[in-house]
């Protein structure tokens, strides 16, 4: 499958790996070669989880920037590296600790809930975080009947669509998914119509109403494995694919998503030299990591709910 200088490649960082007691954690979005090389590939809410227990010193985070500062929040005293610190999530930067001081001055009796695509500093001003695994179990947790959501307005919209709460939100969204549009996949539905459809939430409202399950990214590997049907309709990132074929290699996949050009920023070279030179060292200052911290571990103890 890969060339020589690949494999190569490969075999220095599982080198460097063992030789600095370090590990690699990579995005579902990732590239191919990157996750082959990762310990752990999974979503937003699996990666915060594997940070707290795993026991190496190092921890060289494939995916964006909110993902690395949510690991060194959360396991202050490990180095965290970056391959590529100009992954930077378009929707992370769609809001910003103004915003969310604006909002909770207009409307103070609302929680205020964000979704892990934040920076930590946006965090910080949060009651709790979330993820796409628990959006809904999260705000119909809270006593408050008004919630105020960030960024994603497609994931408020779908959260809404599930709560009696009035969802209070700007209008953030991901690039990726809010272009996965419903007349794409009801082109596909049509061409496969033994296919189930899997989209993820934060699409557009317009393109979930084609959805026979609205999943994370975890839950789209979970149900596919538990599925007795062979053909599904995959709506998010396209780098899901490759992990829903190594899953489920017996089964085929049509991706309705396109590619997000940050993740891809990372590289099995930059991941490679990232490890082998311990550079670009993630930080958060710790007063905000000390109050981002409340929000993201309310969250993970919730669960999921798909």
């Amino acid at each position: 499958m890969y060339t020589f200088a690949v494999k190569e490649l490969l075999k220095k960082i599982q080198q460097l790996k063992k030789a600095k007691n370090a590990v690699i954690f990579a995005h579902n979005y990732q590239r191919p070669e990157v996750q082959d090389v990762a310990d752990f590939v999974g979503d937003s809410f699996n990666l915060a989880q594997k940070g707290i227990e795993t026991s190496a010193d190092i921890i060289v985070f494939c995916g964006v920037n909110f993902m690395a500062e949510t690991a060194k929040i959360l396991a202050p005293n490990k180095k965290i590296l970056m391959p590529a610190l100009a992954a930077m999530c378009p929707m992370a930067g769609m809001v910003n600790v103004a915003k969310v001081r604006e909002l909770k001055e207009a409307h103070p009796d609302a929680a205020v809930v964000c979704y892990v695509n934040t920076t930590a500093d946006v965090k910080a001003e949060c009651d709790i975080c979330c993820t796409s695994a628990n959006a809904v179990k999260i705000v119909n947790s809270l006593p408050n009947h008004e919630v105020i959501f960030v960024p994603d307005s497609n994931l408020a919209a779908y959260v809404a669509k599930n709560t009696d709460k009035k969802i209070i939100y700007p209008e953030g969204f991901c690039y990726v998914h809010s272009k996965i549009l419903s007349e794409k996949v009801f082109a596909v539905k049509s061409a496969h119509p033994s296919a189930i459809t899997l989209l993820h939430p934060e699409c557009p409202p317009a393109t979930l109403e084609y959805a026979d399950k609205v999943l994370s990214t975890t839950g789209m590997v979970n149900f596919v494995k538990n599925s007795k049907e062979k053909e599904f309709i995959i709506g998010t990132e396209e780098g899901m694919i490759y992990v829903l074929q190594k899953h489920a290699p017996d089964k085929t996949f049509y991706c309705v998503g396109g590619q997000c050009i940050q993740q891809k920023k990372i590289t099995l070279q930059n991941t490679y030299e990232c490890l082998r030179d311990e550079k670009n060292e993630v930080t958060v200052d710790p007063e905000v990591a000390k109050k981002a911290l409340s929000a993201i571990e309310k969250m993970l103890k919730f669960g999921r709910n798909d």
